[in-house]
């Protein structure tokens, strides 16, 4: 943040999160600038004859920066309760629950609409700005203040009490609004930068999705004969290779004789969901003793391949290859099926197989189960066809993969690096404008770059 000045004199703002605010800026609660509501509890159906249907938001409509009020649901209200918990244009709306505090200012609603008790409706009084306010949640949020003040460590709620008492700094009137359009202006260049570099991951991924498609389904010779698979998504094969149900070439969902073999006391890796990443990533840095393992554990050994089943973990190609487990075994969430292939099946092959959206889209067309927690049976592993060539073939082929992959796993690798700094660059725009820790009077209205991007 060199690039701009500081005020000219500071003092304590007496919290040690805020730290020091400049001399003219006043620290307050957010009660006396703000009006704060809480909104009404669903009401699936009517109370008195007098009472009508009304859309409402939930958190969920609420997205960092964005309402969606497309297609909303209806609960039942009274006209007091409607004029009470309704929404207007410029209206900020803040999650009370989930992913606390996350906030974005009301726009283009035109029916009658009303929010559910899971937000708070926040409208400026005097001398205040909403704008200003959401750019200060958005530090809050950024800075992980909500996780003390919501005490995470149970279900976080940020109660309207709680939301009223926020702590904030308060510049005048024009210089809140000053600070919201200097950090519109800055953060949509940001944002419009991270944008270009997420579409670029998803062409790189797409990019190296398609080459693995290429491999496992046609192979690398594309001069010798082909012949029909019999199998939709696979096409034409070559015709020396075998198409094969995954119950004659893998092991589903069995048990570690490894996990037999250890002593009680014995170190093994632990696989949570969180520890599972998308398209081949398993962070393996949890491990736990033999003993603790219990019914509601799934068992994994060395070499396995696992692959989530519950939605929308499996949509999102989560998924790896069980390798370097603590004592070759692991154990963990259930939610991930096992595929342990046998001796005609490299694991490698079989991992980039479940990759590809053959194995996708077929496998969620198989989900069982009420609301959004489907999974995918086992018995869809088990009736899978995959396309086969010999063991050999299959090493050969796995090899080519990477090598040809790893190349664009850097380029990911240093776009994905490339985004965080944006990231980080914008949170401390933000932290720094909203505290005053710099003064965006001294902003050049003709920079035509950002300053990270020389770095990117």
């Amino acid at each position: 943040m060199s690039r701009y000045q500081k005020y000219p004199a500071y003092k304590d703002s007496g919290v040690e999160w805020i730290g020091e605010i400049p001399e003219h800026w006043e620290i307050t609660k957010i009660r006396y600038y703000y009006d704060v509501q809480l909104g009404k509890m669903l009401q699936p159906e009517s109370k008195t004859e007098t009472d009508v249907e009304v859309k409402y938001l939930k958190a969920q409509h609420v997205q960092w920066n964005v309402v969606n009020h497309d297609d909303l649901p209806t609960m039942w209200a009274s006209e007091k309760e409607i004029e009470k918990f309704a929404v207007q244009q410029g209206d900020l709306l803040i999650c009370e629950g989930g992913e606390v505090g996350r906030s974005a200012l009301l726009d283009g609603v035109s029916d009658v609409c009303i929010i559910q008790n899971a937000l708070h409706r926040v409208r400026a009084k005097e001398k205040s700005s909403v704008k200003y306010l959401q750019y200060f949640m958005q530090h809050v949020s950024n800075a992980r203040w909500f996780d003390i003040l919501c005490n995470k460590a149970t279900i976080a709620h940020l109660t309207g009490e709680k939301l009223a008492a926020l702590e904030l700094p308060v510049p005048p009137v024009h210089e809140q609004q000053a600070i919201a359009s200097f950090l519109d202006s800055r953060t949509e260049k940001i944002d419009e930068l991270i944008a270009k570099k997420e579409s670029l991951l998803n062409k790189l991924h797409e990019k190296s999705i398609a080459l693995i498609i290429q491999a496992v389904t046609k192979g690398l010779d594309l001069s010798v004969p082909m012949k029909e698979s019999g199998v939709n998504w696979i096409g034409k094969i070559p015709e020396h290779w075998e198409v094969k149900r995954g119950r004659f070439t893998m092991q589903v969902n069995p048990q570690s004789p490894i996990m037999r073999t250890l002593n009680e006391e014995s170190e093994v890796s632990f696989i949570a969901m969180d520890a599972v990443n998308e398209y081949g990533g398993l962070c393996l840095d949890q491990t736990r003793i033999k003993s603790e393992v219990s019914g509601g554990y799934t068992e994994f050994q060395e070499g396995d391949v696992v692959v989530a089943k519950i939605t929308p973990c499996f949509e999102n190609g989560k998924g790896g290859l069980a390798i370097s487990l603590v004592n070759s075994a692991a154990f963990g969430t259930t939610e991930l099926h096992v595929l342990r292939p046998i001796e005609c099946l490299d694991n490698r092959f079989l991992f980039f197989l479940t990759i590809t959206d053959g194995f996708r889209k077929l496998g969620e067309s198989t989900m069982y189960g009420a609301g959004g927690q489907k999974r995918v049976p086992p018995e869809f592993c088990k009736n899978f066809h995959l396309p086969l060539p010999s063991i050999t073939e299959q090493r050969v082929i796995v090899k080519q993969i990477e090598k040809k992959t790893v190349m664009i796993d850097r380029q990911k690798q240093q776009i994905t690096e490339a985004i965080e700094r944006l990231k980080e660059y914008r949170s401390a725009l933000i932290t720094d404008a909203v505290t005053g820790k710099m003064d965006v009077h001294s902003y050049e209205t003709k920079e035509s770059f950002l300053p990270e991007q020389k770095r990117i």
